[in-house]
């Protein structure tokens, strides 16, 4: 008999690279400070995982950035100020990106394992195609090339529709939905393989919830660390986790729960 869970679809930043998800934050508060605007953390992250041209709607949106903006611009923003932005992230989240292409620790490990049990593995990210293309190299040089590559713009809408989720299964072969898998660091993450009907995976430390590189993350007290993430682990689950773990270094205990699950649910109907 075949292995259950027959594919996953990972994320990238904050999944399978770039621990801590950072580049894209760099990369915003770079192209901001070029318009004389200062940009949080905060305000960075709100919504990552969607899409960067959507991304960029969203923090126009935020009415904090919209009010400095509107004071040092004169006016508020528009399709025009987003498009205007957009053409110096790309290359700015490009660069950002393949300094930050380090895959997280168990990742090559976690893609060998469910490729030995027959599961398609595939991916999809809120990175356009050229922004993707040094990480791909880098990722399939330390041992991880996932089989199907989904990003932005490659669908008519992008997270949190599924259609990014169903394009990576249509290109595995790989269905039903409710026998695949989506693991994301981001809510909209998780709110897009709910939508496709997957099981989800969210991870709370590697991730954008959390916001900490690798020596970051390691010099949290364990006070501090446990409360963190159980804040992300709240964030996770109520954007639709079924399971919230650390990091993908600790997904096949969880893979082979969800594999039971399955066949307990095939069993009884």
């Amino acid at each position: 008999m075949s292995f259950p869970v027959r594919a996953v679809i990972f994320d990238w930043a904050g999944t399978m690279v770039d621990f801590g998800c950072t580049a894209p934050v760099r990369a915003l508060q770079q192209v901001f400070a070029t318009e004389g605007l200062a940009l949080s953390v905060a305000e960075a992250r709100a919504d990552m995982g969607k899409a960067k041209l959507d991304h960029l709607r969203a923090i126009l949106d935020e009415p904090g950035v919209a009010a400095r903006w509107a004071a040092a611009k004169g006016a508020a923003a528009g399709e025009a100020e987003v498009t205007a932005l957009y053409a110096r992230l790309e290359p700015a989240m490009a660069a950002a990106a393949a300094e930050s292409s380090k895959l997280i620790p168990g990742a090559a490990q976690v893609a060998a394992e469910l490729a030995a049990l027959g599961v398609r593995i595939g991916s999809g990210t809120g990175y356009t195609r050229r922004m993707m293309a040094p990480i791909l190299a880098a990722a399939a040089q330390q041992g991880y090339a996932p089989e199907a590559v989904v990003c932005a713009g490659e669908t008519p809408s992008g997270r949190p529709a599924p259609l990014m989720a169903w394009k990576a299964l249509i290109e595995l072969d790989a269905w039903p939905a409710q026998a695949c898998v989506k693991v994301d660091d981001a809510p909209v993450g998780m709110a897009e393989g709910k939508a496709a009907g997957c099981w989800t995976v969210g991870l709370a430390a590697s991730g954008n919830e959390m916001g900490l590189d690798e020596a970051a993350y390691a010099a949290l007290s364990g006070a501090e660390r446990s409360a963190r993430l159980a804040a992300a682990a709240t964030v996770l689950r109520g954007a639709g986790a079924d399971f919230v773990i650390e990091d993908v270094s600790q997904l096949m205990p969880v893979i082979h729960e969800i594999a039971q699950r399955i066949s307990q649910q095939i069993a009884a109907s």
